[in-house]
């Protein structure tokens, strides 16, 4: 790889700049171009940062992660984003109720325990629909759920990470809220959530619960227009196979090892997030209890 990888230097500019003008514009632009407008950059900025936590564009760690760390999403700190998602890249544990923090799935036990709403909105949000309209507050109340506790019990790098968080968001908040006078509620309801309802359309059925590792990850083939705004991560069984792999190399590398791909992951393939939405929109993907109990374990002895 090369030192600096300018392509995404370049993404970076972009996605700031963007961001920082199409908010200033609020109040002088109509608000319905505005709106879905900063919640598309939105949308780009946490593809950004995921291909920032893989290690680009440079082969510094700090320097990378002062590309990503800047919360225009509010939400969640990028120093948990990245050690959380660096964990669910322990492919041997794709798709583990447990082990895998970015799971679709609960244990058998866990299910039992819950009450009928929390399965029905569980259940809801396993649908394409239901995870557009639904996801995002779902998802956003579990993770910081989840963070709270983990905060509580002082787990390692949480309040540090919270911290940076919490102190990155001001100059964000200003912006938004005092430099261009856009409410927050706003800013959130409008533009931060339906973001991550658009993400929500990308990792919806990227993985399946297989006894076998690359069976685990599946693959959307064509993507003209939310292709470019993951960064090409509709082809993940590449990105899991080949994680340092940049995304201006996805499709030269997927079409010399597309085949392989496919013969190791069972086939399972999407022509286009159309296909996904005709099986998925008010069907739900999987069940929700992990059809093994736990992912099992392929580690080598």
């Amino acid at each position: 790889m090369p030192a600096i990888e300018w392509p995404t230097i370049l993404l970076a500019v972009a996605a700031y700049g963007g961001w920082l003008s199409l908010t200033h514009a609020y109040g002088t632009w109509p608000a319905w171009l505005v709106v879905p407008g900063v919640a598309l950059l939105l949308t780009f900025h946490s593809s950004l940062q995921h291909e920032i936590l893989h290690g680009h564009p440079t082969r510094s760690a700090a320097m990378n992660r002062l590309f990503g760390i800047l919360p225009l999403s509010l939400w969640i700190p990028y120093d948990r984003f990245r050690a959380l998602h660096m964990i669910h890249h322990v492919n041997d544990r794709l798709t583990d109720p447990i082990d895998d923090p970015e799971s679709n799935y609960v244990t058998p036990e866990s299910w039992s325990q819950r009450s009928a709403f929390s399965r029905w909105i569980f259940q809801v949000q396993l649908t394409l629909a239901g995870r557009m309209l639904l996801g995002s507050w779902w998802r956003m109340g579990w993770f910081l759920t989840s963070e709270a506790r983990a905060f509580a019990r002082d787990e390692p790098g949480v309040r540090a990470a919270w911290a940076t968080h919490l102190i990155l968001c001001v100059p964000v908040v200003y912006w938004v809220a005092v430099r261009c006078g856009i409410p927050l509620w706003l800013y959130f309801v409008g533009m931060v959530v339906p973001a991550n309802g658009i993400l929500l359309v990308r990792s919806f059925a990227e993985h399946r619960a297989r006894a076998g590792v690359p069976e685990r990850t599946a693959t959307v083939e064509r993507s003209l227009l939310l292709g470019p705004l993951f960064l090409f991560n509709n082809l993940h069984s590449l990105h899991h196979a080949e994680p340092l792999l940049p995304w201006y190399r996805y499709h030269a590398r997927y079409e010399l090892t597309r085949a392989r791909l496919l013969a190791e992951n069972g086939g399972l393939v999407y022509a286009t997030y159309f296909e996904v939405a005709r099986r998925f929109l008010f069907r739900m993907h999987d069940q929700p209890q992990h059809p093994l109990g736990r992912a099992p374990s392929q580690r080598a002895a």
